[in-house]
């Protein structure tokens, strides 16, 4: 498969550069980015062109890794999709239920495969223990934090100067995560409402379609001491808790284009394709609506 990236911000250099350039059956075909000197200077680090004509790019690639915000994503998804390529998506697809739906009708008008990165959903040890819980099932109720310190005082985080983060905050740069994790387990989500905590902070709580409860608390401004991240389940097999990360988002980004190449071959949906991506902004911008309104909001 010879995959082209799309985007030259810390993402794109930390994590998809570098796994794109050495993924065994990847070919890394070259880079592009809304400054063309960025993309320059990203694909010579990894010894391949820097493109400034898109579509030129798309012409070449049998798939495309995009690493950009989600307000600009879901434009260059539907691109690429109509070019006939297929797309490694980072989350949240979009930050409007139409520019998501949009991302998923050009994939299956187009015919082609799509994954949602979402880190933690394709960890090493993370995998195989929501399988194994979702075979389970039997499952009362869950709980996710997922609290952050990219806005903290002491912070370091390179992505704390990420406009988009700054405006939607935790709810749509982690919500995704937690929800990637607890959907499948618990099944899918019938109501949310959501309360304001201090600064970014927002929890959830989820009302599941097959009678099943779960809360969120999601962050950026958490302080640095008070940052982490878990998963706990509780049911009629006792208490379950999510693995603790143990490696980083590289791992994980090889196990996403694993499977972005799996679907692209049997033309068999991944559980984390567009459509996932989509429910996933769904219940995001009906938690937006729980905030302003206040109440549950139906989903």
């Amino acid at each position: 498969m010879r995959i082209g990236l799309l985007g030259t911000g810390p993402w794109a250099e930390r994590v998809h550069a570098p796994v794109l350039a050495e993924h065994p059956g990847i070919e890394f075909a070259g880079v592009w980015g809304r400054r063309p000197e960025a993309a320059a200077a990203l694909g010579a680090a990894h010894g391949v062109p820097g493109h400034a004509d898109l579509d030129r790019l798309l012409a070449e690639v049998d798939a495309v890794s995009i690493a950009l915000p989600p307000a600009v994503q879901a434009d260059l998804a539907v691109r690429a999709a109509e070019a006939g390529c297929h797309l490694l998506l980072d989350k949240p697809v979009a930050l409007t239920v139409p520019d998501a739906r949009r991302v998923v009708d050009a994939t299956r008008t187009h015919g082609v495969a799509s994954v949602v990165f979402f880190t933690v959903r394709f960890g090493g040890e993370q995998m195989p223990w929501i399988e194994k819980q979702t075979a389970l099932g039997g499952w009362f109720t869950g709980r996710s934090d997922w609290l952050g310190s990219v806005f903290a005082p002491g912070s370091s985080s390179p992505y704390a100067a990420s406009p988009w983060r700054q405006d939607k905050g935790a709810l749509w740069d982690v919500g995704p995560h937690a929800l990637s994790l607890l959907l499948p387990v618990l099944g899918d989500a019938a109501q949310v409402t959501a309360v304001a905590g201090p600064l970014d902070t927002v929890h959830l709580v989820l009302r599941h379609v097959g009678g099943a409860s779960s809360t969120l608390a999601l962050s950026l401004t958490a302080p640095v001491a008070a940052g982490g991240t878990g998963m706990e389940l509780r049911g009629s097999n006792g208490v379950a808790h999510l693995p603790e990360r143990g490696e980083g988002p590289l791992a994980a980004l090889h196990r996403a284009l694993d499977a972005l190449q799996d679907s692209a071959r049997t033309g068999e949906p991944h559980p984390c394709d567009a459509a996932f991506g989509l429910r996933i902004v769904e219940i995001l911008a009906a938690a937006e609506r729980s905030l302003a309104d206040g109440g549950p909001v139906e989903v």
